[in-house]
């Protein structure tokens, strides 16, 4: 087909042909196009005042090295310390983009189980791992993955009794 300067081919014109096409007219005027978003006058929200006021931090409190000090509002439910805390605070040494960072925060997370293992077992507090960690959950939809880790846990539990025995019996 050839289009001359006289033939006009706005988009509107093939809004029929084209309708069946999912998303086509996405670019078309944002005037003919009732879903697009219009300001309102009044706005529907008032502006706000301003800024939020600077939280006062009572802990300590990780920043990024990208965004020098820290945001207005921030959570303090779990500062850092311990094993898990001197991972943390190395991490955020590293820039956001850095995989030192992502990986040494995920170990953080690691230790940091094993640091509340310890400390329940301080108090006297024995935890139960097997509903814990989604043991029927587990067995009910994932039957043969459960029997797998069951069987990898009495294999270990074997390992360290043989261990434990072989080690009484060696003379010193």
């Amino acid at each position: 087909m050839i289009i001359t300067d006289t033939q006009e081919q706005s988009p509107a014109r093939h809004v029929g042909r084209h309708a069946h096409i999912v998303g086509w007219g996405a670019d078309l005027d944002h005037a003919n196009r009732p879903a697009y978003p219009m300001e309102r006058t009044p706005p529907r929200l008032p502006n706000p005042v301003g800024a939020p006021e600077q939280q006062h931090s009572h802990v300590e409190v990780l920043c990024s090295t990208e965004r020098p000090g820290i945001t207005r509002i921030f959570g303090t439910t779990l500062p850092p310390s311990g094993l898990s805390g001197w991972l943390r605070r190395h991490a955020f040494r590293h820039s956001e983009n850095d995989l030192r960072r992502w990986m040494l925060l995920l170990l953080a997370d690691r230790v940091n189980v094993g640091e509340g293992l310890i400390e329940d077992l301080s108090r006297g507090h024995v935890p139960n791992l097997y509903a814990e960690m989604g043991g029927r959950a587990e067995f009910r939809h994932n039957p043969m993955g459960a029997a797998r880790k069951a069987a990898v846990g009495v294999a270990v539990l074997a390992l360290v009794a043989v261990t434990m025995k072989h080690r009484r019996r060696r003379p010193r």
